[in-house]
């Protein structure tokens, strides 16, 4: 009987992070450059008397699929999509963290800006944008900018810093950016990588596969609940079986 209710208590779990992870993703079905995550498990072999086939399900934690989004057009000349595999480097809490967000801006101090976030350099530092008339970003990540003061000279500021990481060597933090396993790391530039000035990378959550998941896995966590329920009654039987009459 106990090894009935962990079996079934260790799906129910299961069951009950997957649908934490599907609603995540549909939650951020509208979220720029957002990555949709999918739950991770294994199975491990109940131990002691009994059948041998009893296994229970083990989480592995949380991966995310890296399968590209569709980039849909702004106009926005500080709006950027990348192409293809890569990611943009930016400054989070001092550690450099990986993304496929593009909605860029320049802040009051002349930072570009990613969120509250300032975007790096292929030396790992902020860009800092002197003022301007306007500004392009190229294929190849170069800012460049028409002074303010006059003149209609390209003046190049800095080029965005873009990584080409193996998606197996990186981890989603609980702010939706991506930074390498190894601590305190951070990833080599990748001049390869192109980007789309004026483009926005959508999400690459699909909703209806979604939504079908959320039910499989409400389906599935009701009937490890039944289990348990199961379970208990077989207990109460055995129980008044041995009862002194």
């Amino acid at each position: 009987m106990d090894k009935l209710i962990y079996t079934a208590m260790s799906g129910a779990n299961r069951s009950m992070l997957s649908q934490q992870v599907h609603a995540n993703n549909l939650a951020n079905v509208n979220t720029t450059g957002f990555r949709a995550d999918y739950e991770r498990a294994r199975n491990y072999a109940v131990g002691g008397d009994g059948f041998a086939t009893r296994q229970m399900a083990v989480p592995m934690g949380i991966g995310s699929r890296f399968a590209p989004g569709a980039l849909e057009h702004t106009g926005n000349e500080l709006d950027i999509g990348i192409r293809g595999e890569g990611m943009l480097a930016v400054e989070v809490n001092g550690q450099e963290r990986y993304t496929r967000a593009g909605a860029l801006h320049i802040n009051e101090r002349g930072t570009l800006m990613l969120d509250q976030y300032p975007v790096l350099d292929m030396d790992g530092q902020p860009i800092e944008v002197p003022d301007f008339r306007s500004v392009n970003i190229t294929e190849q990540g170069r800012v460049s900018i028409v002074p303010d003061s006059g003149g209609e000279v390209l003046l190049e500021v800095a080029t965005l810093k873009r990584v080409k990481p193996n998606a197996a060597d990186l981890v989603k933090d609980a702010d939706g950016f991506f930074r390498p396993r190894t601590a305190n790391a951070s990833l080599p530039a990748d001049d390869s990588v192109a980007v789309a000035s004026g483009f926005l990378e959508a999400s690459n959550v699909n909703p209806v596969e979604e939504m079908v998941a959320i039910l499989s896995t409400s389906r599935q966590f009701e009937l490890q609940v039944k289990m348990m329920k199961t379970a208990e009654e077989l207990s109460q039987a055995s129980t008044r079986l041995i009862r002194p009459v």
